[in-house]
């Protein structure tokens, strides 16, 4: 069952960035003891998909997603590694196998 965090997580990145596909893992217990991870805010990685990605440089997706999540980034996020993709590099990805 994903953490409420997750779950936050998720909808803002789905609601904000009209994402059509995004998945969020929850990385804290590897962090367990991490100096950032001592007041309680996690360790992410996410996959975004969002056709707003088009067109963007990588520095500029991302900026995208720390907008989107900004208001968590101060209590519930410590970390987060992202990857960010439009729909048509998606589905190219799934497709290499």
């Amino acid at each position: 069952m994903a953490s409420s965090r997750t779950q936050t997580i998720e909808q803002l990145l789905r609601e904000t960035l009209d994402a059509v596909h995004v998945e969020v893992v929850d990385d804290s217990a590897r962090h367990a003891g991490h100096l950032g991870a001592e007041g309680g805010a996690g360790h992410f990685q996410v996959l975004v998909v969002s056709p707003q990605f088009i067109g963007l440089s990588r520095v500029e997706a991302h900026r995208l997603v720390y907008r989107a999540l900004i208001g968590l980034m101060a209590s519930d996020i410590h970390a987060l590694e992202m990857r960010t993709l439009t729909p048509e590099d998606w589905e190219a990805s799934r497709h290499r196998g």
